[in-house]
């Protein structure tokens, strides 16, 4: 009997084998075109995790990767230590606080505002403008924002004109911040919207039409079916910008940030850039960027379970 059952249990794992053979020799293109996006995550994404130790070593280039000595962890306790974590954290946390709640609601409302208009080419032609600003670089738009907003420029000039004085948005610590999010909700607001543009396009229109036998007008039509058929997108889309919310975007603060407004603009990412290109402390550098790594992990976990105690599926 035991020969028998070990027999059939062979039997079944080599059927099994032979079916998932099967399988992918038929989408075997499939596996095929997988192969490149596979490379970029290991040569890109995970090949560079080992980079990490530096870290925990004191870095030297002299003395390469195996010969820099061990540290544990003081370039963490450093960091924490240095009277520039505080300014970092609260600059940092301030713009990704007003980027999430200004920023993260602007495509949701634009998509639904899209959806809205009946006529598709109009649409269309709408959709074709707002997108556009999503693949101008960072450097054009910081030339056409110090273009506008500079001293001379045109908002100062016409300002001036009105007979008030010259608001100095560039430098000013109370300018600076309403200026960067105005640039990320004009530059991604369009793009974002793809998203919820197709989790609306999956809507069934059996559902409006049976709302509008009932009698329920755009706005109740609006809050019923709408809004709860793309809220699991939405909580989705919230929960991965939660693993961002200290990553403001390098580019942008770099090329926007200048001594005089230094104390407001000056985030993690442009910290790490200065730390470890123009000082050469690659150690602290990889230390700084790992604390971040590690929080946006923590606050992916956390906004999931929050997601899940809520009665909503999460990512994972």
């Amino acid at each position: 009997m035991a020969e028998m059952s070990a027999g059939i249990k062979i039997k079944n794992k080599r059927k099994k084998q032979g079916y998932k053979l099967r399988q992918i020799k038929k989408d075997l293109w499939l596996y095929i075109l997988v192969i490149p996006g596979l490379l970029h995550f290991i040569v890109f994404k995970y090949l560079p995790m080992w980079g990490i130790l530096i870290a925990f070593k004191d870095y030297n280039a002299y003395l390469g990767f195996f010969g820099s000595p061990w540290v544990g962890f003081k370039q963490f306790t450093d960091f924490f230590t240095s009277p520039e974590f505080g300014r970092l954290f609260v600059n940092t946390l301030t713009i990704s606080f007003y980027n999430l709640i200004f920023g993260f609601p602007a495509p949701v409302i634009m998509a639904l505002m899209l959806n809205e208009i009946r006529k598709q080419w109009y649409k269309r032609t709408i959709q074709t403008l707002v997108y556009i600003p999503h693949f101008i670089s960072w450097v054009i738009i910081a030339s056409l924002t110090y273009t506008l907003f500079n001293s001379q420029g045109v908002i100062n000039k016409y300002i001036a004109a009105m007979g008030n004085e010259a608001v100095p948005f560039l430098t000013s610590a109370d300018t600076f911040r309403p200026l960067i999010i105005g640039q990320t909700i004009w530059k991604e607001t369009g793009f974002g919207t793809i998203i919820y543009l197709a989790a609306l396009a999956g809507i069934d229109v059996q559902l409006y039409e049976a709302a509008v036998i009932d009698g329920a007008n755009r706005f109740k039509q609006f809050w019923h079916i709408t809004l709860p058929s793309i809220k699991g997108t939405i909580i989705t889309l919230l929960i991965l910008r939660m693993g961002h919310i200290l990553d403001n975007g390098f580019d942008q603060l770099f090329l926007m940030s200048n001594s005089l407004n230094r104390s407001v603009s000056e985030v993690f990412d442009v910290y790490v850039y200065t730390m470890g290109i123009t000082r050469g402390a690659f150690s602290f550098s990889t230390a700084v960027g790992l604390f971040k790594s590690l929080i946006g992990i923590v606050l992916i976990y956390s906004s999931n379970r929050l997601a899940k105690a809520a009665g909503e599926s999460g990512i994972f």
